[in-house]
């Protein structure tokens, strides 16, 4: 969520009443890729945090729902990715399906996202996600599931659960006055390059807060 707040824990407390939404507030998705708060979204999700407005992310830790203030890692536009770390502790987080895997156009995903939830339906990749190499750049897939807006930058996970990438676009073909669904699509970084990110700046992290590595 990204807003010109310093702090939306009272919106969260209260459930989010409706009173929030005549705010202006830019909303979308993200998902936990670590155990201390690195969270992976679309980047055309930040797209107004140029603007002087602060991101938090919203994390669900049994019954409680915990907000925090985030900053930003790294970004693409190209990509259509951000990585997000916020002070939290994050137990419940995705594992990549493995960089060396084939995922083969026909595998079945499920995607999820704010407003999506749990309504959401099984689907299939249209494209092939080939293993990555070690100069893998991020890449674009396709699935045939519908996105809905704040979808943007939800998980997409494989039948095991496992992340394959998150929500970046939706797409129609507009035929006169009748809208069809063509495809979904979905960007997934390189995973150990996002690893190395993660990893370097936990170190200036670290020493930032004066704590040995």
């Amino acid at each position: 969520m990204v807003v010109a707040r310093d702090s939306i824990q009272d919106w969260a407390d209260e459930g989010f009443p409706k009173r929030y939404s005549s705010e202006d507030v830019d909303g979308g998705s993200a998902a936990p890729v670590a155990p201390d708060g690195y969270f992976l979204t679309a980047d055309h999700v930040l797209a107004r945090m140029s603007h002087g407005r602060n991101a938090f992310v919203l994390y669900g830790l049994g019954h409680q729902l915990v907000t925090a203030r985030a900053r930003v890692v790294w970004r693409s536009a190209a990509a259509d990715l951000a990585l997000l770390h916020a002070p939290l502790d994050t137990p419940f987080f995705y594992q990549w399906t493995p960089p060396g895997q084939w995922l083969a156009e026909g595998t079945w995903v499920v995607h999820g996202g704010i407003a999506t939830g749990r309504e959401s339906a099984a689907g299939r990749l249209t494209t092939a996600l080939p293993p990555e190499g070690r100069f893998t750049r991020p890449r674009r897939f396709r699935l045939d599931i519908p996105l809905k807006p704040g979808d943007s930058g939800g998980p997409v996970v494989d039948a095991h659960g496992r992340l394959v990438g998150v929500n970046s676009a939706v797409e129609f073909l507009v035929p006169m006055d009748t809208a069809f669904f063509v495809d979904s699509e979905g960007s997934r970084p390189n995973v150990r390059t996002l690893g190395e990110v993660v990893r370097k700046d936990r170190i200036r992290k670290n020493r930032a807060e004066g704590r040995v590595n």
